[in-house]
């Protein structure tokens, strides 16, 4: 998926909501249970619900690999209905990998060609070797991993490297990469004092921000610091929508906070034009 359709469907629905499908069957509501793939219903059931107010969904491969191949099987069978009834969706698989050579190359097949993502969470810390494969895909993204709103961003992120922090060297260097226009960045949203800086390094590129809502982060703030011309935000929210509620009535509670969020975007779009 180019990024012109994204742009597209960003102006359409007046929405750069990601939804993040963190699929746990322990929090999934009781009567799903019973269901020959309760996770493929869970998920078919939220995507039905709320993809009107948004454009973009971020399966967690965490919560997919943790049931081995029926957790496997779950995610196939989740890709393929989103692909092939909302194909104007852009998917995101939130694997975080990071190897070298013909390993990363092979993750990329996976996730790219195998299951047909539109983008993948790399780590970016074994270098240039590590991300460059995946970049060897057309119309594939890669999501560095620049600045996390985890607090143990902290330990290693901002740390001093030379003149400038860690991150900022991420980002700087990746955009000596082969194929570095198909990048995207992870910058958590509770880092959103840090999008100023974050814009003078990559002023285009777009932005995967989780943390908004559960983890505490300002969407206002956000939008401030980090909009561009094209939008150039993805803003994730998962157990904020997908566990709204936990009764029969989940897949509407999940509609109303979808639709929630999808208007408080709609204002900042519009204050900015």
């Amino acid at each position: 998926m180019k990024i012109d359709h994204l742009i597209s469907q960003i102006k359409q629905k007046n929405s750069f909501l990601c939804i993040g499908l963190d699929t746990d069957l322990d929090k999934i509501p009781k009567h799903l249970l019973k269901e020959e793939d309760p996770i493929f219903s869970f998920n078919k059931a939220i995507i039905d619900a709320t993809h009107q107010f948004c454009v973009a969904y971020k399966p967690n491969i965490a919560f997919y690999e943790a049931y081995g191949l029926n957790g496997w099987k779950s995610l196939e069978r989740t890709m393929k209905y989103l692909n092939a009834e909302y194909p104007e969706v852009f998917t995101i698989a939130d694997a975080k990998r990071g190897d070298i050579g013909n390993t990363s190359t092979r993750y990329a097949k996976a996730f790219f060609e195998t299951l047909n993502f539109d983008s993948i969470t790399i780590a970016p810390y074994m270098g240039r070797d590590s991300v460059e494969p995946f970049l060897e895909f057309e119309n594939k993204h890669t999501i560095l991993l620049a600045l996390t709103s985890n607090q143990g961003a902290f330990d290693f992120q901002t740390k001093n490297v030379g003149e400038h922090e860690l991150y900022k060297e991420v980002l700087e260097v990746s955009k000596t990469y082969k194929n570095s226009e198909n990048l995207m960045y992870v910058v958590g949203a509770t880092k959103a004092s840090y999008l100023k800086q974050i814009r003078h390094i990559i002023p285009e590129n777009f932005l995967l921000v989780p943390g908004v809502g559960a983890q505490g982060g300002s969407l206002q703030d956000v939008c401030a610091y980090g909009m561009t011309k094209d939008v150039g935000l993805l803003v994730n929210s998962s157990r904020g929508i997908i566990y709204a509620s936990q009764g029969e009535d989940f897949a509407m509670a999940a509609n109303n906070k979808a639709r929630g969020l999808q208007q408080v975007m709609e204002i900042e779009l519009r204050k900015r034009n």
